[in-house]
């Protein structure tokens, strides 16, 4: 068994050396990947898109969150002492700013996409019955979007007046605003404004009705979690209500004291921040995947790559 170990350990070196030599393959694995994953820096920077934070600085951030840090941790060390509960209470009052962003973002995101079906319609119409070029209906387009889009709108035809290169253009407004949708639409301009074609209208119509109607089913849903949302917001109040009561109980402060009392609340203050992270996550509608994102370019070489 050994033996036969070796052997395919042996094999697979060979395998190796031979295709890093004549084919410029590195790496491990059987063959070349097709594309790179994408790296951590890559993975913060959309992140930081979709939470909405892309346009603050990482130092201001950080910062920001120190601050709340230390607001939860003092109030918590004025409630319970120690230095479990502090911490415990520090890190969830750090989450905040990251919390409020990306609900600001999803509002921003709503907000947006009601507008889409008219900004669509306003394209077929310039593309087709004025005459318009694509770039140019496109950027008339965005002029007249909601106050939202029009950075992205703006970002992408000051790349069209110094390149003049559609592609460009349309990729920096997907990446500003890393939405389905707009991955969508500028897919369908892009072939139109490359190899041209008459379905574009027949397209551009049956988008702006695919975007009426997902509006309409998160409007519905959206109505039917007001409730749930409300009654979200006893996670926090109720837990924290009970705790400044037990302050006036026996000997309030010095209850938390103890080893067990300090674990206790720490114990507490982790289930509420696990349930209110839970609730949220179990009400958030699924937002639509997108599916025209540009992949990163392949490795040069020719046949070569890496594994």
């Amino acid at each position: 068994m050994i033996a036969l170990l070796l052997a395919l350990a042996a094999g697979y070196g060979v395998f190796l050396v031979y295709t890093a030599v004549s084919l410029g393959w590195t790496g491990l694995g059987p063959g070349p990947r097709a594309y790179q994953r994408p790296r951590d820096g890559r993975r913060l920077a959309d992140w930081l898109v979709h939470a909405g934070l892309d346009q603050v600085r990482r130092g201001e951030l950080l910062a920001v969150l120190v601050a709340l840090f230390g607001v939860g941790a003092l109030l918590a060390w004025a409630l319970f002492g120690g230095v479990l509960p502090p911490l415990g209470a520090g890190l969830f009052a750090a989450s905040f700013p990251l919390a409020a962003a990306r609900a600001r973002r999803a509002r921003q995101r709503a907000a947006a996409s009601e507008a889409w079906p008219r900004l669509i319609e306003e394209l077929r119409i310039k593309t087709t019955a004025l005459g318009r070029s694509v770039p140019q209906a496109l950027f008339d387009v965005g002029r007249g979007a909601p106050e939202e889009l029009r950075p992205a709108f703006e970002a992408a035809r000051r790349e069209w007046l110094i390149s003049t290169d559609f592609e460009r253009s349309l990729a920096v407004l997907q990446a500003r605003m890393a939405d389905a949708t707009a991955d969508t639409v500028c897919e369908t301009l892009l072939v139109a404004h490359e190899i041209g074609g008459t379905e574009i209208d027949r397209c551009l119509t049956a988008l702006v009705d695919d975007r009426i109607m997902d509006q309409q089913g998160r409007k519905d849903a959206g109505a039917h979690q007001a409730g749930a949302r409300f009654a979200r917001c006893f996670v926090l109040i109720v837990p924290l209500g009970m705790a400044l009561v037990g302050l006036s109980i026996g000997e309030g402060r010095a209850a938390y004291q103890g080893a067990a009392g300090q674990v206790l609340v720490l114990v507490a203050l982790g289930l509420m921040a696990g349930c209110w992270l839970w609730a949220g996550r179990i009400m958030r509608l699924p937002r639509e995947q997108r599916v025209f994102v540009p992949l990163p370019a392949p490795a040069q070489g020719g046949p070569g790559g890496t594994r």
